[in-house]
């Protein structure tokens, strides 16, 4: 059984700090982690240089690439296909203990809102969506009955995702 737990909140909120420090935590803790990114749409894995650029410009549908112990297949889809939806995200990864996602606002698991004094946007989420269920922040925040944190407690944190978040 896997557990699915969201970060998310505006830009430069300390979404990918938070990510990646409970991606620490988690694994010191024995569990095997994997992350789902939502990026925008100007994202680019690959970059101009790189043979599996060359393979895609060329108008390869998919490339893969494998190198010792690390793989990865880039999708190229096209604008007929829509954005892929975090359940078929999931659905994509090997099995493991606990997936962090980040982004995917509008998804339909529990997540935790970051907020950083210093971000430019502080509109509370879970105001209009009900799934934003937790709030770390580096400043006061009125949590209006949600769970709130300091955001760099990331013990705290760890602790309230695995014993809030249900398996799936």
């Amino acid at each position: 059984m896997t557990k699915v737990f969201g970060i998310t909140g505006w830009k430069n909120s300390g979404k990918t700090t938070l990510v990646a420090r409970l991606v620490e935590e988690f694994t010191k803790r024995g569990l095997r982690v994997s992350t789902i990114k939502h990026a925008s749409h100007t994202y680019t894995l690959d970059h101009d240089g790189t043979d599996t650029f060359a393979h895609k410009k060329a108008g390869a549908y998919e490339v893969a690439i494998a190198a010792g112990s690390r793989w990865a297949v880039m999708h190229e889809a096209d604008a007929s296909e829509p954005e892929q939806t975090l359940e078929t995200m999931l659905a994509r990864l090997t099995p493991c203990d606990m997936v962090l996602v980040e982004g995917f606002k509008t998804s339909a698991i529990p997540k935790l809102q970051t907020m950083r004094s210093d971000a430019r946007e502080h509109t509370p989420m879970w105001e209009t969506n009900e799934t934003v269920i937790a709030i770390a922040a580096d400043h006061d925040v009125d949590p209006q009955g949600r769970s709130l944190f300091r955001i760099d407690d990331v013990t705290a944190i760890a602790d309230y995702i695995i014993s809030t978040t249900p398996d799936r």
